[in-house]
């Protein structure tokens, strides 16, 4: 098989754009399209806001003189290979596959006999086959299998991991026949350390599913582990902790203020919403679980009201310090971020907000919140403080003489005043 030439990223996100790199490491000619103008525009200068991958790293690619950011599918003409790597958000709780839709129209365009296609974004089983591919094969004139090739690819990005990145994270490939599979599992293979093939896209869509229904159902077990915990008078976390030891058996997750990315508040209600819209059944654990992540924001606020009823002091009025913002230590991504709920529920109730979080880029902070630095002065001005997100660059020694009291929703502060969810 001749190797592919050209490869074409759509998305130019968290998922995306460490693809690109990795492609033009492995001497692809790679476009990394983009809807969005102003992250097209910082991506050509060489500023990357993807914490993974640096500047150095970003303008290395572009010296190489094969790698284009781009907002035309012009620039996708003649591709050997395109990944599709887009979001795939919830709208009122219902799956929004537009973005999914808009490139395949538009890569339809310049699909070409012999190419190749793979969708990494997350989504329910069956997408590839019963979406993706008519939409390619109307726009092209092509078909499937028989004049262009088709697999998925599920993203098991971390963003922040040191250890586990795309190259050393092993890969789930597939494809709608052996060809497909072939040119998939060809592909990744030259950017990834380790592939793992799969017999269809159903099963590949549904391992990715399933990765973080089983996250999300473990968190959520121990969140309202930890609510009850807090009421019966039990140190939670050292229990966990303690019951991580066990060699067998057990794994440990731990409690937080709600689940943020894309992957956790997102994921599982595709699948069930695929579940209660083909079997007419409802996924309870899943349901159940989203029930519960989606109301620790409310139980921070609650925890923080009675903080501040401690000391003879009412929410309404009061100034509240948030302590990280992104989801995820240290990492600037927002998306569907617990701090950011956090927001308007405090605001609805008179509080006063000032956020801490050197990490979220400006076009991202919220409005009506103040931005400061974490330090001594700042948490003593405060009435009250929530730790988010316990970014490594965070000072949190501030937090052990402070006279401001500190719901640490992480469990990784000291100090007199501080409180653990």
């Amino acid at each position: 098989m001749s190797e592919p030439q050209k490869v074409v990223v759509i998305g130019q996100g968290y998922v995306g754009l460490p693809v690109a790199m990795r492609a033009v490491d492995a001497g692809f000619n790679v476009v990394g399209l983009d809807i969005d103008e102003r992250r097209v525009t910082a991506l050509a200068a060489g500023v990357s806001f993807v914490e993974d991958i640096s500047n150095e790293e970003l303008s290395a690619a572009l010296s190489t003189g094969r790698y284009l950011a781009s907002t035309s599918y012009e620039d996708a003409a003649s591709f050997d290979v395109a990944v599709i790597s887009v979001p795939t958000p919830l709208r009122e709780t219902l799956p929004d596959l537009s973005f999914i839709e808009e490139a395949g129209r538009s890569l339809a365009n310049h699909l070409t006999p012999g190419a190749t296609v793979i969708l990494e974004s997350t989504t329910y089983p069956g997408t590839t086959e019963e979406l993706l591919i008519p939409i390619l094969e109307q726009g092209s004139g092509l078909t499937a299998g028989r004049d262009f090739h088709v697999g998925y690819s599920p993203e098991r990005i971390d963003p922040g991991n040191q250890r586990w990145n795309l190259k050393t994270t092993p890969k789930v490939v597939s494809g709608i026949d052996e060809k497909s599979l072939e040119r998939v599992k060809g592909f990744f293979d030259r950017i990834i350390d380790q592939t793992v093939p799969v017999s269809g896209t159903r099963e590949a869509e549904l391992t990715k599913l399933l990765e973080n229904t089983f996250r999300h159902v473990n968190i959520a077990l121990v969140n309202e582990l930890a609510v009850f915990a807090n009421q019966l008078g039990v140190n939670v976390w050292e229990s966990i902790d303690a019951a991580a030891t066990k060699p067998f058996g057990f794994m440990k997750f731990t409690p937080g203020p709600g689940v943020g990315g894309h992957c956790l508040p997102v994921d599982p209600s595709y699948l069930s919403w695929q579940v209660r819209q083909q079997l007419g059944q409802s996924f309870r654990f899943v349901e159940l679980a989203n029930d519960v992540n989606e109301h620790m924001p409310n139980y921070v606020v609650e925890r923080l009201t009675n903080m501040l009823n401690d000391d003879k002091k009412a929410l309404n009025g009061a100034r509240v310090l948030i302590i990280g913002l992104s989801y995820k230590k240290n990492t600037g991504d927002v998306r569907e971020a617990p701090g950011l709920r956090l927001l308007p529920l405090l605001q609805q109730r008179g509080a006063t907000l000032i956020a801490a979080d050197p990490h979220v880029v400006e076009h991202r902070w919220p409005m009506d919140v103040e931005r400061v630095d974490l330090s001594q002065d700042i948490l003593n001005s405060a009435d009250v403080a929530v730790l988010v997100t316990d970014h490594d660059d965070f000072d949190l020694s501030v937090i052990s003489g402070t006279t401001t009291p500190v719901l640490d929703t992480r469990n990784v502060a000291a100090g007199d005043r501080v409180t653990r969810l």
